[in-house]
């Protein structure tokens, strides 16, 4: 049994004027059937995030740009990204997270498909910003709802098949991009994934129970179910956690560079460098995501055992596996394997998101989880100093850079504090 570090009252301060309802009051029924939309929208989100670096060669060949316009593009989404994790998370906790959702797949849903109407890379840009803009906040979102619906000794396991609906959607992608060059169509129809998100965000307020009267599992604190403040961001800096926050804010951002400089030019290189053909690419780039959606359910069960410290080592480990993806001579199907050990690896920060809710107030549940994209405005340089080092001394060494910022991030996430404690 594990107990919180952040003790909270199990029952609201009294108010005639909000008809409270329990999370543990809810059926196993209800509270499934909540998490399985949240898991449609996540999948249609993963999707629309990751084409920027599955179909980035195809994109960049369809509109001319450049080997550093083309990396920029990441950069751009997440300029985007990082200011709607930003407004959008203090939003969510402010107006609900189950109002905010429906806004956030308004928004990718058609920003997804406005790349069908983009001609050049001005366009691109402002693509790419609005789009990353609303996916930004999907993760905050996501987070402040199933940590509200699911008790804390489980969200671990809650938190792994939320990233492993991620992978899967990204292994998705990358089969069926494989699949479309096979039958011969374009691959601009993998964008028209916008449509689903769009027509579901009407049916949030049926799917998702409204946590402004929801008591979470962990109970609440000072009667406060949504934040009371201008700026809840402001209570992330306060004495005490101002430290933790800029730590948490570096480490997501060593994770997402890393990510960035192996996994963003994963195609690119499988392309240029190992001269596998695009009809074969996909399903290499996919055992990877099928690799981090089985990792993410073993991680999160881990976490939910042995605290949420215990998965930095997936990082060590994935720092391992990159020189030898990169270096050791092997066939496809060696390929694969190899990305689906590192997909495991990799995934170990699918508890991050529990993790970041209860170092905070619940009420600060979607805004602590922002602090997850936060991180963007480091690997957001990642292509731009990734692209031009590659055209100088070539892709795989300048891939490597991954497994530096690896085992630099899971050196902070060891020393920050735990949230789960054998009594």
């Amino acid at each position: 049994m594990f107990v919180s570090q952040h003790a909270v009252s199990e029952k609201p301060i009294a108010s005639s004027a909000k008809p409270w309802i329990n999370a543990a009051d809810l059926s196993a029924t209800r509270r499934y059937a909540a998490l399985a939309f949240l898991l449609v929208a996540y999948f249609c989100y993963a999707w629309s995030w990751n084409t920027v670096d599955i179909l980035r060669p195809y994109i960049k060949d369809s509109l001319h740009l450049t080997l550093t316009q083309s990396g920029s593009l990441y950069s751009l989404q997440a300029i985007g990204a990082i200011a709607g994790a930003v407004v959008m998370g203090q939003i969510a906790d402010k107006i609900g997270r189950r109002n905010a959702l429906s806004i956030s797949m308004l928004g990718y849903g058609s920003g997804i498909l406005a790349a069908l109407l983009v001609h050049d890379y001005t366009q691109l840009i402002f693509q790419r910003i609005y789009l990353g803009f609303f996916m930004g906040s999907m993760f905050p979102i996501a987070v402040g709802i199933y940590s509200g619906l699911f008790a804390r000794d489980v969200r671990g396991l809650i938190a792994g098949i939320v990233l492993g609906t991620y992978n899967v959607a990204v292994a998705v992608l990358g089969f069926m991009s494989a699949a479309v060059f096979r039958a011969g169509y374009d691959w601009t129809v993998l964008l028209y994934i916008g449509v689903v998100p769009v027509a579901m965000a009407l049916f949030a307020p049926l799917a998702i129970p409204d946590d402004r009267i929801l008591i979470p599992m962990d109970g609440i604190a000072d009667g406060q179910t949504v934040a009371k403040a201008r700026l809840p961001i402001a209570e992330l800096f306060a004495p005490g956690v101002a430290r933790q926050t800029i730590l948490l804010a570096t480490m997501t951002g060593l994770n997402f560079f890393a990510y960035q400089a192996f996994t963003g030019w994963a195609t690119t290189y499988l392309k240029t460098v190992r001269l596998i053909p695009d009809t074969v690419i996909g399903d290499v780039l996919g055992w990877q995501f099928i690799g981090a959606a089985i990792g993410g359910l073993g991680w999160g069960w881990i976490s939910d055992r042995l605290g949420r410290r215990a998965a930095a080592w997936g990082f060590v480990a994935a720092a391992a596996i990159i020189p030898i993806y990169l270096f050791v001579p092997m066939g496809v199907r060696l390929l694969e394997l190899t990305g689906f050990v590192y997909g495991v690896m990799l995934s170990c920060s699918a508890i991050w998101g529990p993790w970041l809710s209860e170092l905070y107030p619940p009420h600060l549940r979607s805004t602590a989880a922002s602090i997850f994209n936060w991180g963007r405005v480091i690997s957001m340089t990642a292509p731009l100093i990734t692209a031009p080092l590659a055209e100088a001394v070539g892709l795989a060494p300048v891939m490597c850079l991954a497994s530096v910022s690896f085992v630099a991030a899971a050196v902070i996430w060891l020393s920050l504090p735990e949230t789960l404690k054998r009594a």
